[in-house]
């Protein structure tokens, strides 16, 4: 019988009544669109569509009653992250980093001899 080698692993996000309202696929796209600097490359990078990628953040713009990315440079800059964007992106990263962190913790405590990151 083989041993099982298991890896421990936290997804969270924010939900209102059982909808999704922010999570890390947008704070996923959101990172990129911060680090490639526009929306097009962001997609490019992910492998994802432009379409999808945009209506995803029009969607959770609504949802929040924020603006999530502006647009940069005219017609043809594209979109970068807004204050709130950034500041959303953030906070969402710092969070998940604690509960990971904690969870990884209590873990470690309760199932010594299996669990690894």
């Amino acid at each position: 019988m083989e041993k099982l080698q298991p890896r421990m692993r936290v997804k969270i996000w924010l939900e209102h009544e059982d909808k999704l309202v922010f999570g890390p696929g947008c704070a996923m796209l959101l990172r990129e669109i911060e680090r490639s600097g526009s929306l097009s490359g962001a997609v490019r990078n992910l492998g994802m569509s432009y379409r999808a990628a945009w209506g995803h953040i029009k969607k959770v713009e609504q949802n929040l009653g924020r603006d999530l990315v502006v647009k940069t440079g005219g017609n043809k800059g594209g979109y970068s992250l807004s204050d709130e964007g950034l500041r959303l992106l953030e906070a969402y990263e710092a969070w998940l980093r604690a509960v990971q962190d904690n969870a990884f913790e209590l873990a470690g405590e309760l199932f010594p001899w299996a669990v690894r990151r």
